[in-house]
């Protein structure tokens, strides 16, 4: 398995509300990278958000060993050339720990970057952007004169390709375009949180797309987790997300959320249908798999609840349905990234583990207590 955690602004124990919210600055960013690094996790994704990855993900790379950078990019907002030369300098400077998250956004998102494309349009001009950058990522000088992007004699002066490896794509998009310009480019078709059962059917029509271009992809999944010591101590502290989700935050999320042209939106609305229950398992999509949390959060809002043999069974049920890689957050994301990396990460089998092996039998709390009692 590949393991990523999550870097991304706002963070806090109900991050949907004004008062449920953390300061996140480089500190606490140095922080959770730090977590992320010794605790064994494959990497981080740099989700677009407050903060500019590039930004970010330079400045910590100092503070990580072993951790790679998924980093979150609009096909358009930077020329192709400039993406080569960012990525490339990023890739030299981490010894190779970079990875793209090709993301095509929404219409409403892009246009306040100025970039004024409709849905089918965004996959079609990602397409002839992807084909410039594979070119460029193998040293070729580029002329190109498209319908969205014109080059003349562009060339890296980096290796990459050589010394320098080309980064690993990832993409999601649920729509017929955007599984074609996945079939054709990437190398890790990613969803959000859809049950097993969804996601190995989805994976199959993925699969024979991109065998009808003479290639094989591998998959991943965007999910939230809430692992406690027991299956009801989970559920008590999903519920107690629950009780603080507000009439006026979901009212708002399903606002935004509804006005989207994303087709993965429009599939992670469904798994709700924008209404809150009396009881909160009524939004259990599957058995383990909770779909609440996308009632205030945009994106992937389903978490797996559980045990730490729960989480496991869960995963193993999405590793049987084809995923490779697993990109996990719970709220905060720094005290959630402990909680999975001392009571689940010991047991699976990660690329990237830590050198040390974490003992299951002590954890940062009970660390704490110990500290405390011998005081």
């Amino acid at each position: 398995m590949k393991i990523f955690g999550y870097m991304c602004a706002p963070d806090g124990v109900y991050p949907w509300r004004q008062d449920g919210t953390r300061k996140v600055d480089l500190g606490y960013y140095r922080q959770l990278a730090s977590a992320y690094d010794q605790l064994g996790y494959t990497g981080a994704l740099f989700a677009t958000g407050a903060h500019d990855v590039w930004a970010l993900g330079s400045a910590l790379a100092s503070f990580t060993d072993r951790l790679k950078f998924l980093i979150a990019i609009h096909p358009g907002l930077i020329p192709p050339t400039l993406l080569g030369k960012m990525a490339a300098s990023l890739q030299e400077f981490t010894k190779g720990r970079v990875l793209l998250n090709i993301v095509s956004g929404t219409t409403e998102m892009l246009e306040t970057y100025g970039l004024h494309l409709p849905h089918g349009e965004r996959y079609a001009m990602a397409d002839e952007y992807l084909s410039i950058w594979h070119r460029l990522m193998e040293g070729e000088a580029v002329t190109y004169e498209g319908r969205y992007i014109s080059l003349k004699n562009a060339k890296l002066a980096l290796p990459v390709g050589k010394t320098i490896p080309a980064p690993p794509l990832y993409f999601g998009g649920s729509s017929d375009a955007a599984i074609d310009v996945a079939a054709r480019h990437v190398h890790t078709y990613l969803s959000w949180g859809e049950t097993p059962d969804q996601l190995a059917e989805k994976h199959a029509r993925v699969q024979e797309r991109a065998k009808s271009y003479g290639r094989e992809l591998s998959f991943g999944v965007r999910l939230y987790v809430i692992v406690r010591r027991t299956d009801n101590e989970a559920w008590d502290a999903a519920n107690d997300l629950y009780a603080h989700m507000d009439a006026d935050s979901v009212a708002a999320n399903q606002r935004m959320i509804n006005n989207t042209d994303s087709v993965g939106q429009k599939r992670m609305a469904a798994l709700h249908q924008g209404k809150k229950p009396e009881n909160l398992r009524d939004l259990e999509i599957a058995p383990n798999l909770w779909s609440g949390i996308g009632l205030v959060r945009p994106g992937p809002g389903t978490a797996i609840v559980g045990s730490p043999d729960t989480v496991l069974r869960t995963l193993e049920a999405y590793q049987k349905a084809g995923i490779e890689t697993f990109i996990l957050s719970g709220m905060p994301l720094l005290e959630e990234a402990y909680r999975f990396g001392e009571l689940v990460m010991p047991r699976l089998p990660t690329e990237n583990a830590a050198s040390t092996p974490i003992n299951q039998n002590l954890t940062w709390s009970s660390l704490f207590d110990r500290d405390q009692q011998s005081s």
